[in-house]
């Protein structure tokens, strides 16, 4: 029988030797993990998340795209703007503010902004939440200033970069 890299690192429970960044020193297993119940909850997202998901998805917001329940290190962010580095987290009422707090200067200490809008707001002010993620969104920096080197499958992102007119 012949093991790939991957096969090798869940056997042995190591971090996994996978491109794009994804292993974050987590073993092989917990990954998986991390991965399962993050499609779990894309399938299951509460009405906030769905409703703003509507004003995320397709690139929607000046042309900024998102993932929804994406993974970073050991977290899973509700939704993700890799360009600019910036977690949207929707708060619940069953939100805990002190893990919240840790959870968020860990996503720092990796390089990820993180705002926090409420489920009330997104259920009854859309439009200021939109304006508020797209505030951050444009005082983010950009994580690159190029096509990022692991296109979409669709192609996207292998577009020559614009030339500026001076």
């Amino acid at each position: 029988m012949t093991w790939t890299l991957r096969d090798q690192a869940k056997h042995q429970n190591l971090p996994p030797l996978q491109g794009r960044g994804r292993g974050w020193g987590l073993s092989a297993t917990r990954v998986e993990e991390i991965a399962r119940f993050a499609a779990e909850m894309r399938r299951e997202p509460t009405e906030p998340e769905k409703r703003l998901w509507h004003v995320l998805s397709r690139s929607q917001l000046d042309g900024y795209k998102f993932r929804r329940q994406a993974q970073v290190g050991p977290f899973i962010t509700d939704f993700l703007c890799p360009q600019k580095a910036l977690a949207i987290e929707v708060d619940g009422e069953t939100h805990d503010i002190e893990t919240d707090r840790r959870r968020d200067t860990a996503l720092r200490k990796l390089g990820f902004g993180v705002l926090h809008v409420a489920n009330a707001d997104v259920m009854r002010n859309i439009d200021g939440v939109r304006q508020a993620i797209l505030g951050a969104l444009e005082a983010a920096p950009d994580r690159w200033d190029r096509p990022h080197p692991n296109p979409s499958p669709e192609g996207e992102g292998l577009q020559a970069p614009k030339e500026h007119s001076r």
